[in-house]
């Protein structure tokens, strides 16, 4: 038996990372009735291992594995994967969004004004990463400081809750922009699966979910799926649009270990300074891991004499792949794991080494593969438009998922400039027929 909710909203956005609840705050703040509906809970932010486990650790609900056991993680919370990303605020690439007909620089501007973006201070930044940084620079590397969504004046040296999610309020996330929403009369409901969008007519009349053991609809004028790269294409395979999922980038990444006698405890700030190489297509950060997740990554490669080892220094190498594969209605997600992959991720590796070698760290070894940041699965001039919108009126998608092509980046500063964007647009009252879709001029 479904039951039908007594009201009906002006939209109903499925779930609350950067880009669902950013629409959703616009939505709100211009007074439509806006109901938010997220699989993962609301639960107290407490920045425990156990907790963020829940969030990252399900098999095949949050962690996924696929070709060559690369690990692909996300988030099942409120909030999504900005509750355990480590807040870099990569400005959005203006000239990659032109190619799309998309101008970003306004929100920009805009998403500035509202949220915290600035390098971390001298006095936030620990010893490993400034170990890791000075080696770089002596061997010519010009490593820098990167922007973070952080409230300074919040942030706690020797701290490594990051991964795990911060409870001080250091760290911004999306919960924030929900809060903003709730408090201005919007609706949320946690815990709530959304299966399908409802379609009559070829429109969106709203969402089916399930929730503590029962169905329910949400209707609604709008709905904006925004359950990320892999949670938006599965709704939208099982709404109608089978062509969804197909040909997506991840982020797969490796994290290289050398141990430093003298190191303290490794609490710091993840991520704080790096260097994107833009040749070789892969970016390299200091990256520190509370003990739970670094005793997973040495144990994955058999590296058990380096169990809860504290004098690590740690470089990440993220890389940038190539469209393929294919996510399935139920779930399934097929994409193969290719040498080039493996070839810009080992290649990074060698200069990692150097970096860690010259740093003064001996045993130098790396993790196995793991991926993040998965998307385009609903890709821009494909699945939707420019507007975001796709085939079915009213139904609309924003998340990593409507990104057209390789990224290989931090996303959340261009997710929330397309989540402003949108809401600008369904503010407009715009005719709903789908807009030409703008060719791209290349990637």
């Amino acid at each position: 038996m479904v039951e039908t909710l007594n009201e009906k909203f002006d939209a109903v956005v499925v779930g609350t990372g950067p880009g669902g609840a950013t629409v959703a705050r616009e939505l709100t703040n211009a007074g439509k009735k806006v109901l938010m509906l997220d699989w993962g809970s609301n639960a107290p932010v407490k920045g425990s291992n156990a907790q963020a486990l829940g969030y990252i650790g399900m098999p095949y609900k949050s962690l996924y594995f696929i070709d060559n056991f690369l690990g692909l993680v996300r988030a099942i919370t409120v909030g999504g994967s900005s509750i355990v990303y480590y807040a870099t605020a990569w400005e959005p690439p203006f000239d990659y969004w032109d190619k799309y007909g998309i101008n970003l620089r306004d929100e920009a501007a805009e998403i500035k004004k509202e949220v915290p973006i600035n390098p971390l201070t001298d006095e936030l930044i620990g010893p490993s990463a400034k170990m890791i940084a000075r080696s770089a620079r002596d061997l010519g590397y010009n490593w820098q400081k990167l922007n973070k969504f952080v409230y300074l004046d919040k942030c706690r040296a020797k701290c490594d809750k990051c991964d795990l999610g911060c409870p001080y309020g250091a760290k911004w996330n999306s919960r924030i922009f929900v809060q903003d929403s709730t408090a201005k009369g919007a609706q949320l409901l946690d815990l709530a699966h959304v299966t399908r969008v409802i379609v009559e007519n070829k429109k969106a009349t709203g969402v089916e979910f399930s929730r503590k053991g029962k169905k329910y609809i949400a209707s609604a004028d709008r709905v904006i799926v925004a359950a990320g790269g892999i949670g938006s294409p599965i709704i939208l395979e099982n709404s109608g649009i089978p062509q969804a999922g197909a040909n997506f980038f991840y982020d797969p990444l490796i994290a290289v270990f050398g141990t430093v006698k003298g190191l303290d405890d490794g609490k710091e700030f993840p991520m704080a300074m790096g260097q994107h190489m833009v040749e070789d297509d892969y970016l390299m950060t200091d990256m520190t891991l509370p003990w739970l997740i670094y005793d997973v990554f040495t144990a994955e490669v058999f590296r058990l004499d380096k169990l809860s080892n504290k004098s690590q220094l740690t470089i990440m190498i993220k890389a940038r792949d190539s469209l393929s594969g294919k996510i399935s209605k139920s779930g399934f997600i097929k994409k193969p794991f290719t040498q080039i992959e493996r070839g810009k991720l080992m290649s990074g590796f060698e200069r990692a080494r150097k970096i860690l070698k010259n740093a003064g760290a001996k045993d130098i070894f790396k993790t196995w593969w793991i991926a993040s940041h998965p998307g385009g699965t609903c890709k821009i001039n494909d699945i939707v438009d420019t507007n975001l919108k796709t085939e079915i009126d009213n139904l609309y998608v924003c998340d990593c998922s409507v990104i057209p092509s390789e990224w290989g980046r931090p996303p959340v500063y261009s997710i929330l400039c397309l989540g402003k964007r949108l809401g600008k647009h369904l503010l407009a009252g715009k005719s709903e027929s789908r807009a030409t879709a703008a060719a791209p001029a290349g990637n």
